[in-house]
């Protein structure tokens, strides 16, 4: 049995964005949203790796490493830099 948590339903902002570096390709759907308190969910179409950023978390490469398995501390940075361009800065208030 499980307990209903919740059930919405909502229009969202989806980008499709790729990029590629001299040791990756990475094919990335940003999907913005208000369900995770503003962060948008990045998923990577290549291995269906996702998790929730924020501005904040891109300033943290192990972060971004372990949510999309990333071996190289290089393509890690060179994903934050990457990501940086497309996820905005919120303030706190905004998240939450």
């Amino acid at each position: 049995m499980f307990e209903h948590l919740y059930d919405e339903t909502e229009q969202a902002n989806v980008s499709f964005v790729g990029c590629i570096s001299e040791r990756a390709r990475y094919d990335f759907s940003i999907i913005f949203t208000n369900h995770f308190f503003g962060k948008p969910l990045v998923v990577c179409m290549q291995t269906g790796r996702s998790a929730v950023i924020s501005a904040d978390d891109l300033d943290h490469v192990d972060y971004l490493q372990k949510m999309f398995h990333i071996t190289d501390d290089k393509v890690g940075e060179d994903l934050s830099v990457f990501l940086k361009t497309r996820i905005p800065v919120m303030g706190y208030h905004d998240q939450y």
